[in-house]
């Protein structure tokens, strides 16, 4: 397990909530979107523009341990693979108590939003996402 993480609070809302009272399995998709959005912001440096942006690929989650109403989750982010145009990011979401609610990675590429055409990581994520591999 690396020490090297990204790590963000989010509140589990009402409406994440399913028939069982456990936040539903899309909803993780949603937290992992915000961590990383938060984690790309904090770089300092343009991870989106007019002229590129970041496309998720492939996702994998890991259901652990139901998440339950009211709560707030610790996201954490760390980079599993870095390539040319994208990167492999690994996330865990628990509990204040340190239970892992959900793992696993999704795969992120940049795009050209002219061609649709993978291309080179912007430095800034690609220097954020290697100040986060294990």
């Amino acid at each position: 397990m690396t020490a090297k993480t990204f790590t963000t609070s989010l509140d589990v809302r009402w409406r994440d909530l399913d028939a069982f009272n456990h936040v539903n399995n899309g909803t993780y998709l949603s937290y992992l979107e915000e961590a990383r959005i938060r984690w790309f912001a904090q770089v300092g440096e343009p991870w989106v523009t007019e002229e590129f942006a970041p496309v998720l690929v492939s996702s994998t989650l890991n259901y652990r341990a139901p998440a339950t109403y009211p709560a707030t989750l610790e996201i954490e982010l760390f980079s599993e693979k870095i390539g040319t145009t994208s990167v492999v990011v690994g996330h865990r979401i628990k509990g204040a108590d340190g239970r892992v609610h959900c793992d696993g990675n999704v795969a992120v590429v940049w795009i050209d939003l002219r061609t649709g055409r993978p291309r080179p990581l912007p430095d800034g994520v690609r220097r954020a996402s290697e100040l986060l591999a294990g």
